[in-house]
C-alpha cells in the first residue's frame, strides 16, 4: 500500500515505522525538526530492545498524502478541521483516512471536509519521541477500527505488518472506553508530572479516578453507549500494564504545547451539561490542566 501518515508525530511515527518495515510505502507528514531528522539518517525505531534506523519519505506538506491509498490521520483534535482542510485538496479519490486521534468525534468532524471516507479508529499503544526522528515503543501496538468498504483489506495488511487490527461495527463503543480511560489519567498524569505506576501509589488518585469514571459512564449509558461493566477496573488496571508511561497530555505540557484537554475531560463535561449531568471531577480535572497551560 501506498500511505501517508497525516501528523507524524509519537502515534505517528510508530505506525508509520512499522508499515515501512513491511514493505509498505510511507510519507510522514511531521514538523520541520522530525523532517530534517528522517531525511537524514531515516526514522529510528526503538522497541523490545531493539533500535533500527528505517527509511521513509518526510516532508512538512500537506501534500505529501498525494495518491495515498490510506491516509492516518494523527494530528491532535484541536487541529482536527486546519489539517482536514489542508489536506483535502490532495486526497486519492476512494481514499480511506483512519482517524487515530483521542477524543470520539473526530471522524464525524472531519468527514464534511473531505472527499474520501473518514473512519474512526481506536489506538492502544504506549509511545513517546524521544527526539526529532526518534521514536520510542512502551507497549501495546493494537488498532480497532470502524466499517468501511477498504477496512477489512486495511485490517489484513496492517496486521501482517505486526500491527494487531480489527474492524468493528461498535467502534464508538471502544473510544468511549478510551475517552474514559485518558480522563481518569491523562490530567492527573500531566499535573503530578508522573507515569502510571508511581501516579497510582499517590494516596487518595485511585478514589478520583474511580469518580471521574463513574462521571464517564453515567455521560455515556445516556447517550446511549454502553460501557463494560469492570470499565473502572480496566481502567485502573492500565497503570500494571504500562507503569513508566506518561500520558499525552503530559508530554505536551512537557514540551510547553497546548493538550487536548478540551476533548478529553472537557468533552465529557460539554456532553454533562446537555444532558444535565453533573460533572464535577472531570471539571476541576480539565481546569487543573488549564491552569497549567496559562503558565
Amino acid at each position: 500500500m501506498k500511505i501517508a501518515v497525516m501528523g507524524a508525530g509519537a502515534v505517528g511515527c510508530y505506525f508509520g515505522a512499522r508499515l515501512a518495515r513491511a514493505g509498505h510505502e510511507v510519507t510522514l507528514i511531521a514538523r520541520p525538526a522530525h523532517v530534517d531528522a528522517i531525511t537524514q539518517h531515516g526514522l529510528i525505531f526503538e522497541s523490545g530492545g531493539t533500535r533500527e534506523h528505517i527509511p521513509a519519505l518526510a516532508t512538512t506538506e500537506a501534500a505529501g498524502v498525494t495518491g495515498a491509498e490510506v491516509v492516518l490521520f494523527c494530528v491532535k483534535s484541536t487541529d482536527t478541521e486546519s489539517a482536514g482542510q489542508s489536506i483535502a485538496p490532495h486526497l486519492k479519490p476512494g481514499a480511506t483516512v483512519l482517524c487515530l486521534q483521542n477524543g470520539v468525534d473526530n471522524a464525524e468532524r472531519l468527514q464534511p471536509l473531505i472527499k474520501a471516507v473518514a473512519v474512526p479508529a481506536a489506538v492502544y499503544v504506549a509511545v513517546e519521541m524521544t527526539a526529532p526522528g526518534h521514536v520510542r515503543h512502551h507497549g501495546r501496538g493494537e488498532l480497532i477500527i470502524g466499517a468501511s468498504p477498504a477496512s477489512a483489506d486495511i485490517a489484513k495488511q496492517f496486521s501482517d505488518a505486526a500491527i494487531p487490527t480489527t474492524v468493528s461495527a461498535h467502534v464508538v463503543n471502544e473510544l468511549w472506553v478510551k475517552l474514559t480511560t485518558n480522563c481518569a489519567y491523562n490530567a492527573l498524569s500531566a499535573v503530578a508530572e508522573l507515569p502510571y505506576g508511581p501516579l497510582l501509589e499517590v494516596p487518595g488518585v485511585s478514589e478520583v479516578m474511580r469518580a471521574a469514571v463513574n462521571e464517564c459512564t453515567i455521560v455515556a449509558r445516556t447517550l446511549g453507549i454502553p460501557l463494560p461493566a469492570n470499565i473502572t477496573d480496566t481502567v485502573l488496571g492500565l497503570a500494571a500494564t504500562m507503569p513508566n508511561q506518561y500520558s499525552s497530555t503530559a508530554q505536551d505540557l512537557a514540551r510547553g504545547r497546548p493538550s487536548e484537554i478540551e476533548h478529553l475531560n472537557g468533552y465529557v463535561v460539554r456532553q454533562g451539561a446537555e444532558l444535565k449531568i453533573p460533572t464535577p471531577v472531570n471539571l476541576t480535572l480539565q481546569t487543573m490542566v488549564k491552569a497549567r497551560e496559562a503558565r
